[in-house]
Order: structure tokens, then C-alpha cells, then sequence
């Protein structure tokens, strides 16, 4: 990151917080209960921008770039993907959550970040007071229902996660190109237009970086492995998360490839409540006021 990039949280403090060998960049803001806010793949913190200021009135707000992702450091790399299983990020982010004063917090993460919400729900259940998750169903419930139409509208979890360094060279030859093709075929209008252009600058700086695309593909490669043996352990085992949730989806997101997000969902928690609503699986940013107040209702009440 050697430029100047827009500001798109003016008033919030930029901060990086140490937890488990790993610097977490973080945008910290508001006022109230604290909330945690995790983006996902291929994005940072940006993705909050336009619903941060709504929500800042009544929480106050921690938005940490994922490990590897953005401006946070990077994991080595290990065979057995371990340092970038959802299991080591929640225990890294919950450390982090205490070392800024917050032993409980609500928490709301999109995509990957909504992966490692769930998982630290799971393994913190006393930290999440409230988890809402965006646009997902968990990851061994994804890996268990692919199929021929499955597999065709999420190739890439296939994709990044075949071995180093075959995506990292196949991105790495074209990184704009492969990044804005992968946001706009997840919206619903199949264009950038609900991107500003502040966002995308700042997702074109980072993503070009190949260490960073290696970690990105690192994140999908321990989804397919070591995350997938967690989830299926604690399914298993009859574990469930104990604190409410909230399951939001796009009318036209990844997680409406099955009929009844919600119903999957309950499995995890019996007492999830959720909704669609307009657009497809960037939620902050193609439906940022449907997202903010079911967000505020869900934290709020």
C-alpha cells in the first residue's frame, strides 16, 4: 500500500491490533454496544462504507480486514492449512475483540467473514451475543450439496483451492480482470455499478498483490480441508450455535441456490429467523438500506 487511498470512513480511528502473531488493521467508530463487522472474499473492510455511518449511531463499530486480506497481515503457509482454518481466525479475532476492552460483542460478517462468525460462535459461544451471517450457508453444508449446477454458479471454491501455485499464477496473470469479473457475476445486476468508486480502488490495490492472492486462496484451500472436518465434527457431535441468529440473503445471492436458506440454517440454530432481500451477494453494497435496518432491528432489539 504505498498510495494514497480515498477515505471512506471519515470520523472512525485506524488502528492495528496484535492478536495471536497476526496485526489486524482495523476502522474503529460509533458510539454504544460494540459490533463487530467481517467482510468477505475478494474484499476488506471497505465492503461496510456505505451502512457504517447508519450503524455507527447505535454500535460502536470494529471492522478488521480478515487475515491476509486488505491491509492485515499475512499466515505462512502450512500443509495442513491450519494458520488460515476458520477455527484459528475466530480464536485470533476474539483475542483481538479483548485486547480493545470487548470480552462480549454482536457480531455480523459477510461471506468468508460470516464463516469464521458462525465458527466463533461456535467456539466462543460466551463472546457472540448475536450473530448475523450474509449471504452463506455453512461450508460443509455447501460442500455436501454440490452438484453439476452447484459446482457452475461456485466454481472458485473449487478453483482456489486446488493446490499452490495454480490459481496464483492463473489470477496473478490478470488481477483486475479476474477480480472485477468475480464481483460483478455475484451481483445481481452482473455489473460494478453498486461498487463506489472509493471501494474499488481500494480492492484493486490489494488484491494485485500475489501474496495476497496466495492467501486468498490459501482461505478457500482450508474451507475445503480443515474447515470442513470442524463443521462436520460439530454436526456430528449434535453441537449447535446457542445465541440468536440472523440469516440474511440475496433475492438473488449464492445462498438462494437452495430453496430454503433458512432451513439449513436451522439445523445450527433451531431458533435462526432471516429473510431475502433485493439483490444478489454483495448485501452492504447493492442493498445497503434493507441491510442496515434489518441489521439495526436484529442488534437493536
Amino acid at each position: 500500500m504505498t498510495r494514497e487511498l480515498p477515505d471512506l470512513f471519515p470520523g472512525f480511528e485506524t488502528k492495528v491490533v496484535q492478536a495471536k502473531n497476526t496485526d489486524f488493521f482495523c476502522r474503529i467508530g460509533g458510539s454504544g454496544p460494540p459490533l463487530l463487522l467481517l467482510h468477505g472474499y475478494p474484499q476488506s473492510h471497505v465492503i461496510w462504507h456505505k451502512i457504517a455511518p447508519s450503524l455507527a449511531r447505535r454500535f460502536t463499530l470494529v471492522m478488521p480486514d480478515l487475515p491476509g486480506y486488505g491491509r492485515s497481515s499475512i499466515p505462512p503457509r502450512t500443509a495442513g492449512h491450519g494458520t488460515y482454518s476458520k477455527r484459528a481466525w475466530a480464536a485470533a479475532i476474539n483475542d483481538m475483540m479483548r485486547a480493545l476492552g470487548h470480552e462480549t460483542f454482536f457480531l455480523a460478517g459477510h461471506d468468508r467473514g460470516a464463516r469464521v462468525g458462525y465458527r466463533l460462535a461456535l467456539d466462543f459461544a460466551g463472546s457472540v451475543k448475536k450473530l448475523a451471517v450474509l449471504d452463506i450457508l455453512p461450508t460443509s453444508d455447501y460442500w455436501d450439496l454440490m452438484d453439476r449446477g452447484f459446482g457452475l454458479k461456485i466454481y472458485h471454491w473449487m478453483f482456489l483451492a486446488q493446490p499452490f501455485p495454480f490459481p496464483e499464477k492463473m489470477i496473478s496473470a490478470a488481477p483486475v480482470r479476474f477480480l472485477e469479473h468475480t464481483l460483478a457475476s455475484w451481483t445481481a445486476e452482473k455489473t460494478l455499478d453498486c461498487f463506489s468508486d472509493g471501494a474499488l480502488e481500494h480492492t484493486r490495490d490489494w488484491f494485485c498483490r500475489p501474496d495476497r492472492i496466495s492467501a486468498s486462496c490459501e482461505d478457500y484451500r482450508a474451507g475445503a480441508t480443515i474447515d470442513y472436518v470442524h463443521d462436520k465434527a460439530d454436526r456430528d457431535a449434535g453441537n449447535t450455535i446457542s445465541t440468536d441468529v440472523l440469516v440474511l440473503w440475496g433475492s438473488k445471492g449464492i445462498a438462494s441456490s437452495v430453496d430454503d436458506p433458512l432451513a439449513i440454517w436451522r439445523h445450527w440454530n433451531p431458533r435462526a429467523q432471516g429473510m431475502s432481500l433485493p439483490g444478489g451477494h454483495f448485501l452492504p453494497e447493492e442493498a445497503p438500506d434493507e441491510t442496515a435496518d434489518a441489521l439495526l432491528s436484529f442488534f437493536g432489539g
